[in-house]
């Protein structure tokens, strides 16, 4: 097989104690899993079937830089715990990352009933961390971030309406989930906005920390 133009270098994501790397295939989303967010969302709490959307893995950020991006005038960061899969789609280990989103455009876009791309796949939008090799599903870990060293966001993954294996066996229902597949498990109460120059740093107890600056 010969290729019409040089394909793309994979997307490939460092492992916390190894010189290996982990072999990005998909990023999925989860939306709205956690009441207090729900709530600030202007939604009711409880526990509504979980829903979810998608991001481009060359979205991933590994340099701690994130480009304000064109077309929008109000972006909001979501600190969230992250799944990836292994192989027999197992839990491979965790990481921190944020969902960033073009909060303005997820706005106009809800009104008109279109879909979300713009607001949540667009590039950079998805800075992660290394991943921490854990192959047991985690329960309870503080989660948080901070915007130029003043708390934003702070919770405890143990405050998800799905935990990680409810989320993996629902994913499946719709999706044929692969190796190399990461999953954003959703954003605790506290997203807000960011602006060129802020500096972000973010954590989950035993999991990673990683700070990324708005540029």
């Amino acid at each position: 097989m010969s290729l019409a133009f040089s394909a793309l270098e994979p997307v490939t994501l460092p492992i916390a104690g190894t010189d290996a790397r982990f072999p990005l295939h998909r990023i999925y989303c989860v939306g709205r899993n956690y009441n207090d967010h729900v709530v600030e969302m202007g939604g009711v709490a409880g526990r509504d079937p979980p829903f979810f959307f998608s991001k481009p893995n060359d979205a991933i950020v590994l340099d701690g830089k994130f480009p304000y991006p064109a077309m929008s005038a109000d972006v909001h960061h979501e600190v969230e715990l992250v799944v990836a899969l292994g192989p027999e789609t197992k839990i491979f280990g965790y990481a921190v990352g944020i969902d960033f989103t073009r909060r303005d455009l997820q706005g106009e876009a809800k009104k008109l009933g279109r879909a979300w791309d713009t607001a949540k796949a667009f590039d950079f939008s998805a800075p992660v961390s290394a991943i921490m090799p854990a192959p047991q599903a985690l329960e309870k870990a503080a989660i948080w971030l901070d915007v130029n060293g003043t708390r934003r966001q702070q919770g405890d993954v143990s405050q998800m309406i799905w935990n990680v294996q409810e989320i993996i066996a629902a994913l499946g229902q719709y999706f044929i989930l692969r190796p190399g597949d990461i999953i954003f498990t959703g954003t605790p109460a506290g997203v807000g906005p960011v602006q060129r120059g802020d500096r972000l740093t973010c954590g989950i107890e035993g999991v990673a920390e990683l700070a990324v600056t708005v540029t």
